[in-house]
Order: C-alpha cells, then sequence, then structure tokens
C-alpha cells in the first residue's frame, strides 16, 4: 500500500484511498515483443472513415497504440506493415490460428495484437430545464433551454494472439463514452479524450499499473 488518505465518512468509519498494484493482464514470461496488426474498423455502412467526418479511425487509433506502448512498457513493438486478413469477421479471425503463427514467422514476434474499433459520433442535442429570474419582478421561473451537444463513443475490441500457436490469448472490450457542448465539436478531440480515459486500461493488458481504490476501516 503505497498512499493512506484519510477522508471523512459516516459515525465510526473513515474512508481511506489506497493506491495499488495490478498486474498485467498478460502473463509475458519469456515474450518480448509485440506485433501491432492494424485494427479494423466496424460501421454499419463497413467504411473505413466515419461518413461526413473528416477523421481516419484506423490510421490515427494505431498510431496512438504504437505511441503508447513504446513509452508505456519494455516489448519490442514490431509494425508488421499491411495484412492481408482472411476474413473481416472478428469472431472467425479468432479462430485463424493457421494465419496468426504464419504472421508471427513472417514478423518474428512472440505476440500479436489486433482487434476491432467502432467510434461514433452521436448529435446529442435538447432541451432541458433551468431556472430563470424575471427581470421585471425579480421572481424566479422554469423555461426550457436548448443545449447543442456532440457525443463520442468509443468501443475497442482487443485480441492478442499467441505468435507462435496462433492461439487467442486474451480478449477483452474497453468501452468510453464523451460529451462536449456544441455541433461542430473537433472529432479528432472527441476521439483522444476518448482514448485518455481508456489509455490505463489499454496499457495495463501489457505492463502492471497502479490503481486508486476506497475503503472504509470501521474505528469502532
Amino acid at each position: 500500500l503505497s498512499t493512506l488518505v484519510a477522508l471523512p465518512a459516516f459515525a465510526g468509519s473513515v474512508e481511506v484511498k489506497l493506491t495499488l498494484p495490478q498486474r498485467a493482464k498478460l502473463d509475458l514470461q519469456g515474450r518480448k515483443s509485440v506485433a501491432v496488426a492494424p485494427f479494423l474498423v466496424v460501421s454499419q455502412e463497413g467504411a473505413e472513415k466515419i461518413k461526413g467526418r473528416d477523421i481516419d479511425v484506423q490510421k490515427e487509433f494505431d498510431r496512438y497504440l504504437l505511441k503508447v506502448l513504446r513509452r508505456e512498457t519494455e516489448l519490442k513493438i514490431i509494425e508488421p506493415g499491411p495484412v492481408e486478413f482472411p476474413t473481416y469477421d472478428l469472431e472467425q479471425l479468432a479462430r485463424q490460428t493457421d494465419f496468426w503463427s504464419a504472421l508471427g514467422e513472417r514478423v518474428q514476434a512472440d505476440l500479436i495484437l489486433t482487434g476491432g474499433l467502432d467510434f461514433d459520433i452521436q448529435d446529442r442535442s435538447g432541451y432541458r430545464t433551468e431556472e430563470y429570474v424575471a427581470p421585471f419582478n425579480g421572481r424566479t421561473y422554469l423555461r426550457q433551454v436548448l443545449v447543442e451537444q456532440t457525443g463520442f463513443q468509443y468501443d475497442i475490441l482487443m485480441q492478442v494472439y499467441d505468435a507462435r500457436t496462433g492461439a487467442l490469448l486474451y480478449q477483452d472490450n474497453f468501452k468510453d463514452f464523451q460529451s462536449f457542448e456544441g455541433e461542430n465539436t473537433d472529432p479528432l478531440a472527441g476521439m483522444f479524450e476518448n482514448l485518455l480515459s481508456l489509455e490505463d486500461r489499454i496499457v495495463n493488458v501489457f505492463t502492471q499499473k497502479e490503481v486508486e481504490a476506497s475503503r472504509i476501516l470501521f474505528t469502532q
């Protein structure tokens, strides 16, 4: 326990904040390198770009992921270049052990990281009730006000394969939603707010992280 911070709580107890180590999700013993294959962008239209938005989700995410893994882990990061997937169905890909082992042999990596991306931009505008003080009589009234908001939802399916056997070692789903006022919010800014929120969970797949947790200690 590296940190103990006492906070007010109910009678006869005290709430403390603990900083606890959280071990990596993967056992990396004997594994020193990971090849980062392109993540597949999932959308209803099957397009790689968000329709009507000037943002390449796959390119921006791959660039972000390589940067974070190099900064936060001790693994050797390998870029395999273009990959011809035998299928774009992620469930089917998980069964393609021969494909993954062949890719692992080609790039000479211990692990292969890939998965799926779903990035949605949503119009969240609507009316909300707020208090209004009338200047002519000083009385408080309620009125409906239009609030323009844009929502950004990121859904990442992460898969890690054994590059020697092609077996799926780890799979998890990371989701985040961010909302910003205004209709013309930069989608790239929204995307990276999502990623910043998810970064610790992504990195924790490959390395130990510290997490903050609350505990109640009874004093009576």
